[in-house]
Order: C-alpha cells, then sequence, then structure tokens
C-alpha cells in the first residue's frame, strides 16, 4: 500500500526561497527572513547565543520557562543577564522595564516572550521595545505564540531577532521554524567570536549559506514534509487575510472569557494583558484543574486542558489557538466545563447562561472589529 507521506515531492532551492519570500510576506517585515528546519526553541537557542557574549549586559523578562530559558542561554554565552520578573498573575510592566535601563546603562540587549501560552498573559511588546530601542539595546523577541493571533509589526517596532513558531497561531508543522533577523543582529552575531559557527545552533551559517549567497543550495537536508505543511499554512493564511485571522482569535478570546464568568470562574489573567491565544481561568478553591480536565474530557475531545508546570494544579485553559479559535470549539469546552463544575464538590454552574454569554461576547467583538 502506498502512503502519500512517504514519498514527498523533492523540495528545490527555488521551492524553499519562494516559501521564504511568502513568509516576509505574511509578517509585512523587510528583515532577513530564515527558516530554520527545526521547531522554534533552536533558533532561539541560536539567537541568544548568537548575541550573548562575554563583556556584554542583557536584560531578560522572566515571564515563563521559554523566558527563562532565553537567560539561561544568555548567561552561557558569557553575557551578564539581570532578570525581571512580573507579579503574579500580570504580565511586566513597561514601568519596571523603563527603571532597569535607567539604572544600568550598559544594558545593550533585552529579550522577552511577547505571549505566554502557559500563563495567557501578554506583554506590551511595543512598548518595551520602544524603551530598548531609545536605550540603544538589541532586542530579541520570542512571537512564537503571538504571530498570527496579535498585532506583531517587527518592522514598526523595531526588532532586531524575532523567532515565529509555525504550529501556534499560524496553525502549521512544529518542525520547521521561522526567523526574522535585522542588519544591527547580523553584525553582532558576526562581530562575536563566541557565536556558534559551523553548527545546528548557527544563525551565522544562514547568513553565509543562504542570505548572502545565490540560494542554489538549501542549508542542510530539507525537510519535505515540514516545508510543504508551512506552505500550506502559509497559503491558507494569506486566502483567509491575516486581519481576520486575528479577528477570529480575538472573538474566541472575548467569547471564552465571557463564557467562563457565566460559569462563575475568574480569568486567571487581567483583560487587558490576557493573550488572545488561549483562556486561563484560575480553578475553584478546593478543587484541582487536573480533575476538573479529566471530568470535562471523558469520553470526548475537547479544547482544554490543565496549566502547565507549577500552575498545573490551579489553572485551566480553553485552547482557541489557530484553527481551533472557533465559536464551536469555545462553546464545547464551556460546555464540557460546565459539566465538569457540576460534579460535587463544585458549584453548580449554568451551561446555558454559558453558552449565551459567550455567543453574544463573540457577535460584540465581531462587530467591533469590522465597524
Amino acid at each position: 500500500m502506498t502512503n502519500p507521506l512517504l514519498d514527498p515531492v523533492a523540495i528545490t532551492p527555488a521551492r524553499f526561497e519562494q516559501l521564504g519570500r511568502s513568509v516576509a510576506t505574511l509578517l509585512e517585515t523587510g528583515l532577513d527572513v530564515v527558516l530554520p528546519q527545526a521547531e522554534a526553541v533552536l533558533p532561539l537557542e541560536a539567537a541568544a547565543r548568537g548575541i550573548g557574549r562575554a563583556g556584554v549586559a542583557a536584560l531578560n523578562l522572566e515571564t515563563s520557562p521559554y523566558g527563562t530559558t532565553i537567560g539561561r542561554w544568555l548567561r552561557q554565552a558569557g553575557a551578564t543577564v539581570l532578570g525581571i520578573a512580573p507579579q503574579p498573575r500580570r504580565a511586566v510592566e513597561p514601568e519596571a522595564v523603563e527603571r532597569a535601563l535607567r539604572a544600568n546603562p550598559e544594558i545593550s540587549i533585552v529579550s522577552f516572550v511577547h505571549v505566554e501560552a502557559a500563563s495567557g498573559m501578554r506583554n506590551d511588546a511595543p512598548a518595551i521595545v520602544s524603551l530598548a530601542r531609545e536605550h540603544g539595546a538589541l532586542v530579541l523577541i520570542d512571537v512564537v505564540a503571538s504571530t498570527g493571533a496579535h498585532d506583531v509589526r517587527l518592522d514598526d517596532w523595531g526588532v532586531d531577532v524575532a523567532v515565529i513558531g509555525p504550529q501556534k497561531a499560524l496553525a502549521g508543522p512544529a518542525g520547521i521554524s521561522i526567523a526574522a533577523v535585522s542588519g544591527r543582529a547580523w553584525r553582532a552575531i558576526s562581530d562575536n567570536p563566541a557565536a556558534p559557527r559551523g553548527s545546528v545552533l548557527s544563525l551565522l551559517d544562514w547568513k553565509e549559506h543562504w542570505v548572502d549567497s545565490d540560494r542554489g543550495v538549501i542549508p542542510a537536508t530539507a525537510v519535505p514534509l515540514e516545508i510543504l505543511a508551512l506552505e500550506a499554512a502559509v497559503e491558507r493564511l494569506l486566502a483567509e487575510g491575516l486581519t481576520s485571522v486575528q479577528r477570529r482569535h480575538r472573538c474566541a478570546a472575548a467569547a471564552s472569557r465571557a463564557g467562563a464568568r457565566a460559569l462563575g470562574l475568574t480569568p486567571y489573567a487581567p483583560d487587558a494583558e490576557a493573550a488572545v491565544v488561549a483562556t486561563t481561568l484560575a480553578a475553584p478553591s478546593g478543587t484541582d484543574a487536573r480533575v476538573l480536565v479529566e471530568r470535562a474530557r471523558a469520553g470526548r475531545p475537547v479544547a482544554l486542558s490543565a496549566g502547565f508546570g507549577a500552575l498545573a494544579p490551579t489553572v485551566l485553559r480553553v485552547d482557541h489557538t489557530g484553527q481551533r479559535a472557533r465559536l464551536d470549539v469555545v462553546l464545547s469546552a464551556l460546555e464540557a466545563l460546565a459539566g465538569a463544575l457540576n460534579s460535587p464538590p463544585a458549584a453548580k454552574s449554568s451551561a446555558p447562561d454559558a453558552l449565551e454569554a459567550a455567543e453574544r461576547a463573540w457577535s460584540a467583538e465581531e462587530a467591533r472589529s469590522v465597524s
């Protein structure tokens, strides 16, 4: 028996280059776009180890496991790293970034995660990047979860290195990623004698063997299935329109939060700082989020999970990322959650009220977006 996945078409350099151009069009960026054939954690580490070096000071926002890990990579590369952690259940305040930069004029790198899929928090990227650029610092930003769902303007903001994971709001594959790099960042990496070279962690290899070449040979071995999947995802997004995709995410977030409140649940992230890729909710006092999720998912798949890591016992997540940013997905998750909450010892909750609130919120957000 023949399986089409076993014999994919060969990927030519011209096709690979066209994919990069399509991605740049989607991102509306003039930065150099490269497509490392690995999950997004690889170019994040490559960027941190490329710009981090002895004698350099960095400010890193430690708002998630990934945020903390970026700081660790910078330290391992030799940089002195000042970390900022937010208050519980809050994003990092731009004022805290401004104070840190003023108190530490030697800082030349600012790194952070835009949207936290785990906690549902959104850092104020335009304000933070603006502060960093005023200070003269390079900006490394993880926009893995936010690209496609939130307004991400790499060029307008003045980002130097951005890393995107297609598997999130772009609804694409996980085994290929996107890095957008500025001229300033390329120079900083090139001037770093300790930056990875001749390595899977080398962005400089992409610069030398792809960006600055005749692009006649794809760096490393092509991964055709991932490339084809990214092509399809980009084509689907361009066909729908990025504005429409972002609107779906906003509507899904509004519906999830309204429906959850109707169930008597409290959003974990404040409205003004909430991400639209997932709605995080505080589990009712005395209940374990993991138990609620197990009840809710019994017998049917729904876009509901417990929080990650330390948040697992106390946080519920409604996942409305990518193609899951649809009203039916949100309603199904809320209905399942209502059923789980109606099991002792949690208080009774009204599924019809929650579904009605969610539908109203979706319609209201949609009307605001198109007006």
